[in-house]
């Protein structure tokens, strides 16, 4: 009994201390965790006056919502994941309920993973695996090293990015960063459907598309960053395959059609970029020097030279992207980024004020037969509305990657809800 009294003062003392430690440990534990979540609900609608031959419709409505979280368990330790849901009024979604990874269907899936991946921070290195987007270059309007980006190109003008599967590996100090980059599988760029107005095909001849023929091998890459007193520069290197296709296309007699099919080159990149402050304006510049193994694909330099300045609310980009093929293979290509080379590309924005923004792209061909403009406007309404209005005049010859295009002209607007 004695040990027992003497036991109860101290139980209860330390029963005490543990009541006002609770509440500081649990707030640690709070205050250590972290997790954001963000999104939004947008809607399109494109109106297009001319009809294309293989495309009749003049309207096109989409709908995407999108839902993005990100959780922090530990100090230099990342969950992130994003998830698309898409609808539209012109068969460009799919229309089954399946959850897409690898973003290698046609056309666009219905639910797919846009990103999920973990990260981890240990002083001067970071290590991401997983769903993720890798971003390459220095330039603005074109990026001839940004060799683990494919995009969403069925509307070829107005482009998406899409995630890859991949592992990197990042170690950087204030001056110097190394980047490597391991993908196990490749994510082609979504090309144009082949019965809507962005596939231009050859007129009276039935087409009909088999299955991709997709590579199964790795593709990695490594880049080099250092900023200088005076200038900022970088050296990139990637081995793996092209995401856009080269086409093979058979004559099919007994059905009265052509049958073509997708296949990917195998590609190697040399790169380089810089970016230098020269007083009142920035010079930048990207080349990327592309050699491959298979004999159907060209082997070609690309290259991107612009001058950046920004003025008050006033910001402007102008440039030239040229190319200088080296060697020609005999495939038919799909290349938006070839397609845009040869050409003076510029962009003007404007901050009108804090809710609202103007802006216009603009790619001109150097021989006069292709030209591109697209001004836009953007307006926010409170804290979650952004109401976004603008069209694109496409016009050229026929034989230019962009005057091919020269029926889709069309306008287009958007409202977004953000929360």
């Amino acid at each position: 009994m004695v040990g027992y009294a003497l036991a109860c003062p101290r139980r209860r003392a330390a029963q005490r201390k543990l009541k006002h430690t609770l509440p500081f440990f649990v707030l640690f534990t709070v205050h250590a965790q972290t997790f954001t979540q963000r999104g939004f609900l947008e809607t399109t609608a494109l109106a297009y006056p001319d009809t294309a031959p293989n495309d009749s419709g003049h309207t096109v409505g989409e709908a995407l919502f999108r839902y993005e979280a990100f959780y922090k368990p530990i100090a230099g330790l990342q969950f992130a994941g994003a998830l698309d849901a898409r609808a539209d009024s012109h068969q460009e979604t799919e229309r089954t309920a399946g959850l897409s990874w690898w973003d290698r269907s046609r056309q666009r899936p219905a639910f797919s993973v846009r990103r999920l991946s973990v990260a981890y921070t240990r002083g001067k290195l970071t290590f991401e695996a997983g769903k993720q987007f890798i971003r390459w270059g220095k330039a603005d309007v074109l990026n001839p090293t940004d060799r683990f980006a494919p995009r969403d190109f069925l509307n070829v003008i107005d482009t998406d990015f899409l995630g890859i599967t991949a592992a990197r590996l990042t170690y950087g100090t204030q001056s110097d960063t190394i980047d490597l980059v391991f993908s196990p599988r490749l994510t082609p760029s979504r090309v144009p459907l082949l019965n809507q107005r962005w596939a231009v095909l050859p007129p009276g001849i039935p087409i009909y598309e088999l299955a991709p023929a997709l590579p199964g091998a790795p593709q990695f890459g490594a880049r080099w960053n250092h900023i200088g007193h005076s200038a900022e520069y970088s050296l990139s290197f990637y081995n793996g395959f092209d995401n856009l296709p080269l086409y093979r296309a058979e004559a099919n007699f007994l059905l009265g059609r052509a049958d073509v099919q997708r296949y990917y080159p195998q590609m190697r990149m040399y790169g380089a970029d810089a970016a230098i402050p020269l007083g009142p304006v920035s010079l930048k510049a990207e080349a990327g020097y592309f050699t491959s193994t298979t004999p159907q694909s060209d082997e070609y330099l690309l290259y991107v030279l612009q001058l950046e300045r920004q003025a008050g609310e006033f910001s402007f980009v102008g440039g030239y992207a040229g190319e200088v093929v080296t060697a020609h293979g005999n495939s038919l290509a799909f290349s938006p980024q070839r397609g845009l080379a040869r050409s003076l590309v510029g962009r003007a924005g404007y901050t009108i004020d804090t809710n609202r923004g103007v802006a216009v792209e603009t790619v001109i061909r150097q021989n006069g037969n292709g030209i591109l403009i697209k001004p836009e406007y953007t307006q926010s309404i409170g804290q979650h509305w952004r109401v976004t209005a603008g069209f694109a005049v496409v016009r050229g010859g026929a034989g230019d990657f962009l005057g091919q295009y020269h029926r889709n002209s069309h306008a287009i607007l958007t409202m977004r809800y953000s929360f």
